[in-house]
């Protein structure tokens, strides 16, 4: 009987070792939080009980003196936190981490090291290439929040500011209508025999969300307005009892607007904000309104809103009072830095147990998703489409 033919030698056929993938140690990191110079951004990426828990588990942090005085943490606090405050912005600058809450400029680009890990805000849509010319020359990898993904497939870092700018709306509004001069003297509240303010939020997503939210608890009249049928039945679920929503019809919109005394726009888009109420729309309005256009940053949805500051936050058209502010969250500078905190640190933590950066991102795919810098390639394709730059699918590049 002949024997089975095979294209496997005998060795071939022994039982072979299993080689088996050696796992990442445990990596002390440096990280450096250097001053936000960026115009009125007064938050902190990390609190000094957030940089207690990373001294705790032997990491260094570096921070410049006087980083978070203007978010209500002082030097002494984050000392003894375990941090080491320094005097030199560019020895913070050059940690191999860099924690920041706005994009650093041209300028500390040149103090930071190569092949430094960046982690910030992108804020794509006031980018200029040469920012992205000088990360590729100093081969940075670097991490934007705002796209970092959580296991459910959300935003944390955007919907935890969302959630800071929809509440500070209706704050914010509140404060404007007290002054008879300028508003119209109502109080944001339900007062018997009172009637009371009546709102319109546009847009129900997180920022409509919490603006909803905290109106309905000053007890406002509230409606809302959004195109989106999900978006208006999940809001009526959230907030635990029976709302006027509408999709936005002109006809229904403009009567909602000529009752209110405060508008909200919270409505985004792909590359700006649909212009949903018109300059004709806005002459309807009572004398003394307040609009607070949340979505400014991305061009606004009333045709009306100019982008103001923190300094002079309105100006008059047609009697309305607008508020154009585009870092509404800035406003809060403590409440922000423990948000963002809240969302840093256990990233932080992750990167130090998978022994780096490569390796969490290769483990992590909604940190993978905040990626748009590895090692000096652009991996972010809404970038390299913004400007017109090659790029490289991260997949490739991160096994």
């Amino acid at each position: 009987m002949s024997q089975p033919k095979s294209p496997f030698t005998k060795a071939q056929l022994l039982p072979q070792e299993e080689t088996l993938e050696i796992a990442h140690e445990k990596r002390d990191l440096v990280i450096g939080i250097p001053k936000e110079t960026h115009f009125q951004e007064q938050r902190i990426c990390l609190t000094p009980d957030a940089v207690a828990a990373l001294a705790a588990n032997g990491h260094q942090v570096l921070i410049e003196r006087g980083a978070g005085l203007e978010a209500g943490y002082s030097d002494k606090e984050y000392s003894e936190a375990g941090a080491q405050i320094s005097e030199d912005s560019k020895k913070v600058l050059g940690c191999p981490i860099l924690l920041k809450v706005e994009p650093p400029t041209l300028s500390e680009l040149e103090h930071i090291n190569p092949k430094t890990v960046l982690i910030s805000a992108l804020q794509l849509k006031g980018q200029k290439k040469e920012y992205f010319e000088a990360l590729a020359k100093k081969k940075i990898t670097a991490l934007a929040f705002e796209f970092i993904k959580d296991e459910d497939g959300s935003y944390p870092a955007v919907k935890a500011l969302s959630e800071i700018a929809g509440t500070a709306s209706v704050l914010i509004a509140s404060e404007l209508m007290v002054n008879s001069n300028t508003g119209n003297g109502l109080l944001f509240g339900n007062i018997s025999g009172v009637p009371p303010v009546e709102v319109v939020v546009i847009g129900a997503g997180t920022v409509g969300q919490y603006a909803v939210r905290s109106a309905l608890g000053l007890g406002a009249n509230v409606k809302v307005f959004d195109n989106s049928i999900t978006k208006l039945r999940r809001i009526q679920s959230k907030v635990g009892q029976a709302l006027y929503t509408s999709t936005i019809q002109p006809k229904n919109l403009l009567k909602a607007l000529r009752r209110c005394d405060v508008a909200i726009g919270a409505v985004r888009g792909k590359h700006r904000s649909p212009v949903i109420v018109t300059e004709a729309m806005v002459e309807c309005m009572k004398k003394g309104a307040v609009i607070i256009d949340v979505s400014v940053d991305m061009g606004g949805c009333f045709e009306t809103t100019e982008m103001t500051s923190h300094d002079n936050p309105t100006i008059t058209k047609h009697g309305v009072l607008h508020y154009g502010v585009p870092n509404i969250p800035a406003r809060y500078p403590k409440s922000a830095s423990v948000s963002l905190s809240n969302i840093f640190t256990p990233y932080l933590l992750e990167i130090a147990e998978c022994g780096g950066l490569e390796e969490a991102i290769r483990i992590d795919a909604g940190l993978k998703n905040g990626l748009y810098f590895y090692h000096g390639i652009l991996t972010n394709k809404a970038v390299a489409d913004w400007f017109d730059m090659p790029y490289s699918d991260p997949n490739l590049l991160i096994f």
